[in-house]
């Protein structure tokens, strides 16, 4: 429902991003991971949150470098 995120969620993804921007994917499961790597966030959801709104900003880079996925569903 709600998709508007808070902005020191978004300023330290970005910062992330920024920084290792290699290291993300539009995998939610991977960035995760990344996250911990990279931060000392002991909070689960607001690593989760960095996590979600990195991968959100993935897929949409990918979707407008017109590298769409196809679901094999």
């Amino acid at each position: 429902m709600g998709s508007v995120k808070p902005s020191y969620i978004k300023n330290f993804a970005m910062d992330l991003l920024r920084t290792y921007e290699s290291s993300f994917s539009p995998d939610f499961e991977q960035n995760k991971l990344v996250v911990s790597e990279y931060t000392d966030i002991k909070n689960k959801t607001i690593r989760n949150r960095v996590a979600g709104y990195i991968s959100n900003v993935m897929r949409q880079r990918r979707t407008r470098r017109g590298e769409v996925e196809i679901d094999a569903a």
